[in-house]
């Protein structure tokens, strides 16, 4: 088949979802363009702060939602179900459920002072339900940071080329942040400037690769989680908010020179649609593929993200369906991107899977296809391109990822230094991440983040009920996210019994125990509703 038809299909749909589908769901909210946000109403200068313009919360949100999981998962998925069952996922998925799900995340979220998405679940479910979502938050961050941390300290051995680019982008994202928020600079030029420095850091990583000793993985673990220390508790605008901004530009020039590959190239797609429901490591199409697939087309991560550190920097309601819910199509449209530069480049399952499982890994293939289909126009740099937005986006991930976690263990532990509430979170994500494989951990995470996807559909359902609105647009969703999710975790668990791994047996566990109470709590909650009512109107 022609990747130019997969295209053209898939933006199709992605556009009918923000031009109809969306403007659908924002009518369920009073949108209010004149009402204060928390951004203003609770300014601290850490982390409420009102963001310079939309675009550059849009920025943020963006780069903290994407990470490297849209790249990695469906790479994954193709590698072990082939590409067609992975790319309705992610078009048909975003659309109608990971769009739902960010947008009314942020907005709910924004009307609440900003607070978090399990604060809501306080007033919407019940006290309880609030605390124990909090827990399963809090461990679900410390597995994204731990993986993240492994992935993007890998990529530093694997492509050393990169280091500079990718660790350069911290002091640029600072003078940026500088020069537009205390100098008051003209957005546009600080913008030019920070990009041009982007690029004289790519050239210089290409001619000073960074390349450590034998420990390498140790120690670029522990600088990377030094990092997420340092950026998690440092004011939003001095590097937060100026890095995702750049590095949101990284992405869509990432995606406009994929596809302008694509299209320039056309290659067919030769690698098999599809390689059976069991695929070929003996695992189920459902539910794995859509707990693999994770963020390319819904993720948990991207409703803490909008209610932790977003929601706090929105400076109009109006603008909500813009990040929250654009930010899902791009993110989208990045996912199926690495879908066909994949199944362009790689013509034989068995290649794909030996450069997945035992070479360079998901990251590395997405390199090689990559650099594939842009070779034309941007020669041996092409795969070096590549691997850099991804690193740049882990780190993005990382920061934003610690410093939500920094909210919830002060919160949790009733902890007021917020240098000691992250030191706890670096500190357990770093023994984790360094006591195991990001293989061994992705499929924990990637169940556990579409359970907090699940959860956070429970507390919108909730929300919704609470003010009459129609639930079928959170009612859907939230049960097919919540069957798939603790199906998923369910088989894990099994796996982890079979093979002795008590540590992750017992994350598995107590993370589907968490669940179930959430779930528990909420079905009270929607009782004590409907109760509500018939006395109301006097039925019995």
């Amino acid at each position: 088949m022609s990747s130019l038809i997969v295209i053209i299909a898939s933006t199709a749909v992605f556009i009918f979802g923000y031009a109809v589908y969306s403007k659908k769901i924002e009518k369920l909210f009073k949108i209010d363009p004149k009402r204060k946000t928390p951004a203003y109403k609770r300014y601290d200068g850490v982390d409420y702060v009102p963001a310079k313009h939309w675009s550059v919360l849009f920025g943020h949100h963006f780069a903290s939602i994407a990470g490297a999981a849209p790249i990695i998962g469906p790479i994954l998925a193709v590698s072990i179900w082939g590409w067609m069952p992975t790319v309705l996922w992610i078009v048909l998925g975003t659309v109608f459920i990971g769009g739902m799900h960010d947008y009314s995340a942020l907005i709910i979220s924004t009307k609440h002072n900003g607070t978090s998405i399990a604060d809501i679940a306080k007033d919407t479910i019940s006290k309880k339900a609030k605390i124990v979502f909090l827990i399963f938050l809090w461990l679900t961050l410390i597995l994204i940071i731990s993986v993240f941390v492994h992935i993007c300290a890998k990529t530093f051995i694997v492509k050393p080329e990169i280091v500079v680019p990718s660790l350069g982008l911290i002091p640029i994202a600072v003078l940026v942040g500088l020069l537009m928020y205390n100098l008051k600079f003209h957005q546009p030029t600080v913008t030019i400037l920070g990009l041009l420095l982007l690029a004289g850091s790519i050239f210089l990583g290409k001619l000073y690769p960074i390349v450590l000793g034998g420990n390498a993985l140790q120690i670029w673990s522990v600088i990377l989680l030094a990092y997420a220390f340092v950026a998690s508790v440092a004011p939003v605008n001095i590097l937060l908010q100026p890095r995702d901004y750049l590095a949101s530009f990284l992405l869509l020039f990432g995606i406009i020179f994929g596809y302008a590959g694509i299209i320039i190239t056309r290659p067919a797609i030769d690698f098999p649609a599809f390689l059976g429901w069991s695929g070929t490591s003996n695992m189920q199409l459902w539910p794995i593929l859509f707990v693999t697939v994770a963020c390319g087309a819904i993720s948990g991560f991207h409703s803490v993200v909008a209610s932790g550190t977003t929601s706090k920097q929105i400076t109009n309601e109006k603008d909500a369906r813009k990040i929250g819910y654009g930010a899902m199509i791009a993110e989208g449209v990045l996912a199926v991107m690495a879908v066909l530069v994949i199944a362009a480049a790689f013509k034989n399952k068995d290649v794909l899977q030996e450069v997945v499982q035992k070479g360079a890994g998901p990251v590395g293939a997405f390199g090689i296809g990559y650099n594939e289909v842009t070779k034309k126009f941007l020669g041996a740099f092409g795969g070096i391109f590549a691997m850099m937005i991804l690193n740049g986006f882990i780190l993005t991930t990382l920061d934003t990822a610690t410093r939500i976690g920094r909210y919830i263990t002060q919160e949790l532990f009733k902890i007021k230094n917020r240098f000691a509430a992250t030191i706890i979170v670096v500190s357990l994500a770093g023994w984790l991440g360094l006591s195991g494989e990001w293989n061994e951990i992705w499929p924990i995470f990637g169940s556990a983040n579409q359970l907090i996807a699940a959860l956070t559909l429970i507390v919108v359902m909730s929300w919704f009920l609470s003010r009459r609105k129609v639930v079928l647009y959170a009612l859907i969703p939230m049960l097919f996210m919540l069957v798939t999710a603790s199906a998923a975790l369910i088989l894990k668990i099994i796996e982890y019994a079979r093979a002795q791994n008590t540590l992750l047996l017992v994350v598995a566990c107590v993370l589907l125990g968490l669940a179930g109470f959430v779930l528990f709590e909420a079905v009270l909650a929607v009782r004590k509703i409907f109760i509500t009512r018939k006395k109301l109107l006097g039925i019995k």
